[in-house]
């Protein structure tokens, strides 16, 4: 059994595999009578939704554990949290507002534990996106990805699937909202452009996110002002090859994406959420072989 916080915990073949098991569909019982604790300090409606049919379809219970149910940090610490719920289920996944929770909880138990987003990473949105990718193009090895945003969680787990699948990834951003050097340099085809007409250029995905994620809203002016020039628009896509929109939702339309846009005919995002629930099952089924 292995933990998944990072999609470098897969490595690359970690990462195919789970892909393989996504695009096969039935994974059989393998959480036949067994449950999974989903810890959720942030809501979320795609991720709520499609872990719980996961489980389920893989014949386990899944058990929805509100912030306030544990106090994570306040009420227990993340190790006694993690203690607890390894005494009645087979893995344990939550969604938390510091990366360093997940770490601390992954420390004290031998019980698997999935991250479903933390401050840092959404590993679970990253294979849904490589998932949608190759739905569309046939193959991941070699597609063009232009994310234009900010350098957030959702953009770091994409960055380091794309690197691990042979992907290209060009993230446009303003300077002071992108990766450190030091994050880049780890990353194979990983590169960093200020423009987004420049990353736009004959990219086969155009992906995009809010610009003022939960938890972010004192910034939202500072933020809203920075992001004007990087919005996802007609023009925008038209600058890809026969692009493809992408959006991990919640959308803000008429901020980081253009209605015409995301509910037009390019747009992937509702084949890109269903695949949440896909990959979400392929995961827990790699972490249990």
């Amino acid at each position: 059994m292995t933990s998944l916080l990072t999609i470098f915990d897969l490595g690359a073949d970690g990462l195919a595999e789970i892909i393989e098991l996504a695009e096969r569909g039935d994974l059989g019982h393998p959480l036949a009578g067994k449950g999974v604790a989903l810890v959720f300090q942030k809501s979320s409606a795609r991720t709520r939704n499609s872990m719980e049919m996961a489980v389920v379809q893989l014949g386990g219970h899944p058990v929805y554990i509100q912030k306030d149910e544990v106090g994570l940090g306040t009420r227990e610490t993340a190790e006694d949290v993690a203690r607890t719920l390894a005494c009645y289920h087979e893995v344990i996944a939550a969604r938390v507002m510091d990366h360093r929770d997940l770490e601390r909880m992954a420390t004290a138990v031998t019980t698997p534990l999935l991250n479903l987003l933390s401050d840092l990473h959404h590993p679970l949105q990253a294979l849904a996106d490589l998932l949608t990718i190759k739905q569309y193009l046939g193959r991941i090895d070699g597609a063009r990805v232009a994310y234009v945003g900010d350098a957030n969680n959702v953009a770091r787990s994409l960055a380091e699937a794309c690197s691990l699948a042979g992907a290209e990834l060009i993230v446009a951003c303003p300077e002071e909202y992108g990766f450190a050097a030091e994050e880049l340099q780890r990353w194979d085809n990983v590169r960093h452009v200020v423009d987004p007409r420049e990353a736009a250029e004959g990219a086969q995905f155009v992906y995009t996110d809010v610009w003022v994620s939960m938890g972010q809203d004192e910034e939202g002016e500072q933020r809203r002002r920075a992001f004007a020039d990087y919005q996802v628009d007609e023009d925008l896509m038209a600058l890809g090859a026969d692009a493809r929109f992408l959006h991990c939702l919640p959308a803000r339309r008429g901020e980081e994406v253009a209605a015409a846009v995301i509910d037009g005919p390019r747009s992937a995002v509702w084949k890109q959420a269903e695949n949440r629930m896909h990959t979400a099952r392929a995961a827990l089924a790699w972490m249990l072989r």
